[in-house]
């Protein structure tokens, strides 16, 4: 069944979305992508004057084929404001499924509160390691982890889509969701546009409503000031090298261990802070 098929079998269906248990695979078993990704093409049923769903490409993993989903969210402009187009990417490590689960939520919160989402065009990449996620793991099938291939001619073609998202698209702003099994509270790493980290503070602020952040002053063996790193490894998805102008560049880490509604909890409401706080520095910015 297509992507597009499946999303026309559940748009007429209007439940209360369930918050789904995370329950590892057993040895020889897989994990459903089509049950981890119903709720979010239900919420896509109920909001279709604002979202459409498709996919980004296919390819084969020997006798399987997979593929890399996308939704695009549209606010309304009836302001006339410029559109912001921000690219939203979580999965890509197979065994953190609270991200994939938050964007769920985070269409509710847009749906709920158009304001929220005024001007914003949100491109949404739910899963970008389906066959990590159906394993269980955090590599791919491949034995790869894809967020150290990026920008380095990887043959991975999850990464080559991404890629070619990222090039085609010109995103003002670039958000990747993970979960750290090392953690013990929120963090995140800045790159990009000289304003990240005055996005990155007040969604951090936001989200201790749900999770405290991590306070060390080292985290994942990078040097953190108040949930804070400015460093990052080599080969992680980003904007292409030399973009300009550079997208602000956010990467938010839940603690891993924590439970599965409080790490969906805190990214919504760091991601809605985001929203909210970009808006505000842009309009500033255009009155200096």
């Amino acid at each position: 069944m297509s992507l597009l098929n499946f999303v026309d079998l559940v748009r007429p269906v209007r439940p209360a979305l369930a918050k789904p248990i995370e329950i590892p695979p057993t040895p020889g078993t897989r994990r459903s992508i089509k049950k981890l990704l119903l709720p979010l093409f239900i919420q896509v049923g109920t909001t279709a004057q604002s979202v459409r769903a498709d996919s980004t490409g296919f390819w084969r993993v020997g006798e399987d084929r997979h593929w890399l989903p996308r939704l695009v969210f549209r606010g309304g402009n009836e302001t006339g404001e410029p559109v912001v187009r921000l690219a939203i990417f979580a999965g890509i490590h197979g065994d953190e499924p609270a991200g994939v689960h938050a964007l769920v939520d985070l269409l509710q919160e847009l749906e709920a509160n158009p304001w929220l989402g005024r001007a914003y065009r949100i491109h949404i990449y739910p899963l970008c390691n389906p066959t990590g996620y159906e394993d269980g793991t955090r590599l791919s099938r491949s034995g790869k982890d894809l967020n150290r291939e990026f920008w380095r001619g990887s043959l991975e073609p999850e990464v080559g889509i991404i890629e070619r998202e990222l090039l085609l698209n010109k995103f003002h702003g670039i958000i990747s969701l993970h979960s750290d099994d090392t953690s013990d509270g929120l963090y995140g790493f800045i790159r990009g546009h000289t304003m990240t980290e005055h996005l990155m503070k007040p969604a951090l602020a936001a989200a201790e409503a749900a999770l405290p952040v991590n306070q060390a002053r080292v985290i994942d063996g990078f040097h953190a000031v108040e949930g804070i790193v400015r460093t990052a490894y080599d080969g992680i998805l980003s904007a292409p090298p030399g973009s300009t102008p550079a997208p602000f560049e956010i990467i938010l880490e839940s603690p891993h261990h924590a439970p599965m509604d409080l790490q969906r909890r805190a990214f919504v409401l760091a991601l809605s802070e985001i929203l909210r706080h970009y808006r505000r520095l842009i309009s500033y910015a255009a009155d200096i």
